[in-house]
């Protein structure tokens, strides 16, 4: 008996310390453990307005709008809010802060409160809310800061912070993804300057003029539409050169002997002319892919404007071709020359030089026809300026969109009235009305030449499209 009463207590006794040792270890650990952050508060989204004149970016040193907004757990009140800022912050003079929170009864449909009663202290370096009554649980919670500048310098920047529940318990808040921001240019600095500007406070005065020509917003606008009309400029470049031998090579199968041939060129100068060009961008766009996946937008945007503008140009150099009077034909062949080199050496650089001014107005149309490509989302000059304009609610990207062309089409356009009044006086086909020799025709100083019979053999005349319709 007495050894079994001896055993029971030396059990009792290693249970006792064991006990013991635990509770010792369990206060060690909890006190060497980091005390663990109250979840009372949770960031959800941290976002800043654009404040860039005619684009989207964010800038620096330019007083913006900067919203948090965070989530109150269900069962926790948050007494007390701190934002830190970004090193290098500002405050513009007028900045102040407004608290909203957001009842969210229903989650779908949130109803704002405006009577929650804060103070706040809001410096460069951060923003302090004390809450009377403290935030609800399960609620929203929206601050904005109006004024507020973030650091001058292009960067990502992000916006962290604390917070205190109802027991006081601290909590971190994790920042959210971080603003891209982009430092204050010298064009933004004069497109601040016009904004203050008093004639151009007064032309925005007029509804009209703001909405179709707004200063500040056509010089915002210049240097991203810049870049749209260099890539416009490089679609023509690219699928003019490329439309002309394609163009050529129809022509020859249009006026070929062949009616196979003849017939397939004809189906597709018709199928070509005949459609939009707005459709056959819709299905290089969407319907190539299906069969060749990966290929690249710029390529197919060349691509179709250039078979596009080859079915146009078949039928010019067609109609160039046929414009050069037999003749010409029959003197190669006395001199030996065979089919391939009369047309090679002989015929096409008379049509050449007689179709230039129509294929300079069939590039400046292909020029113009390269914003059909916005349709389909590709960034060309027009689709710069669609995006401008969207974030501007303004119609003044299009306008300079338009100057932009005018750029192009107007010295191209004025290039092809003086090489047409060339070539007709060359050819001997007009004469200025008052140049000399013209008044001297009118009082008889000169002998009037009869015209030469369209059906001379003379391979040195060349008859003009005017006066001659077939080889």
């Amino acid at each position: 008996m007495d050894f079994r009463a001896t055993t029971k207590a030396h059990l009792g006794n290693r249970v006792l310390v064991v006990a013991l040792l635990s509770l010792a270890l369990t206060l060690v650990f909890s006190a060497l453990l980091p005390m663990q952050s109250a979840d009372a508060l949770t960031t959800d989204a941290v976002t800043a307005k654009r404040n860039e004149d005619g684009g989207s970016a964010i800038i620096g040193g330019k007083a913006a709008r900067l919203t948090w907004t965070g989530f109150v757990d269900e069962n926790e009140k948050v007494m007390r809010i701190s934002l830190t800022f970004p090193e290098g912050s500002g405050l513009a003079e007028d900045a102040r802060v407004d608290v909203q929170e957001m009842i969210m009864d229903d989650p779908l449909h949130p109803v704002p409160d405006h009577t929650v009663k804060y103070t706040d202290d809001l410096t460069a370096e951060g923003l302090v809310l004390v809450f009377e009554d403290g935030l609800r649980p399960n609620n929203k919670v929206l601050i904005r800061v109006e004024g507020f500048l973030f650091p001058n310098a292009t960067g990502e920047y992000s916006i962290t912070g604390t917070y205190v529940d109802e027991q006081g318990t601290p909590g971190n808040l994790e920042a959210d993804d971080p603003i891209a921001v982009t430092e204050y240019t010298q064009m933004q600095a004069l497109v601040d300057d016009l904004n203050g500007q008093e004639w151009v406070q007064a032309w925005n005065s007029n509804k009209f003029l703001s909405s179709f020509l707004n200063p500040a917003i056509a010089v915002a606008s210049v240097p991203n539409l810049f870049w749209g009309w260099l890539i416009s400029l490089a679609l023509v470049a690219l699928g003019f050169p490329l439309a002309i031998p394609i163009g050529l090579g129809v022509a020859f199968l249009r006026m070929s002997k062949l009616w196979i041939l003849k017939f397939i060129s004809s189906i597709y100068v018709n199928v070509i002319r005949g459609t939009p060009l707005f459709l056959q961008i819709y299905i290089a766009f969407f319907g190539l892919p299906l069969f060749i996946p990966n290929v690249n937008v710029f390529v197919l945007g060349f691509g179709v404007l250039a078979l596009n503008s080859s079915a146009y140009l078949a039928e010019i150099f067609r109609a160039g071709i046929q414009s050069i009077h037999k003749g010409q034909f029959e003197a190669s062949a006395s001199l030996g020359m065979n089919g391939a080199k009369t047309m090679f050496f002989v015929i096409i650089p008379q049509t050449i030089r007689r179709v230039i001014p129509t294929m300079t107005s069939e590039f400046i149309l292909l020029f113009k026809d390269t914003s059909l490509l916005a349709a389909v989302g590709f960034f060309e000059m027009m689709q710069f300026a669609k995006v401008q304009a969207n974030v501007e609610a303004n119609m003044t990207p299009y306008v300079v969109a338009a100057g932009f062309y005018l750029l192009v089409t107007l010295p191209l356009t004025r290039v092809i009235s003086v090489f047409e009044k060339k070539l007709a006086a060359t050819d001997g086909r007009t004469a200025a009305p008052d140049d000399k020799k013209s008044r001297a025709k009118r009082v008889g100083l000169f002998k009037t030449v009869a015209p030469l019979s369209a059906t001379t053999s003379d391979p040195n005349v060349a008859i003009t499209p005017e006066k001659h319709d077939s080889r």
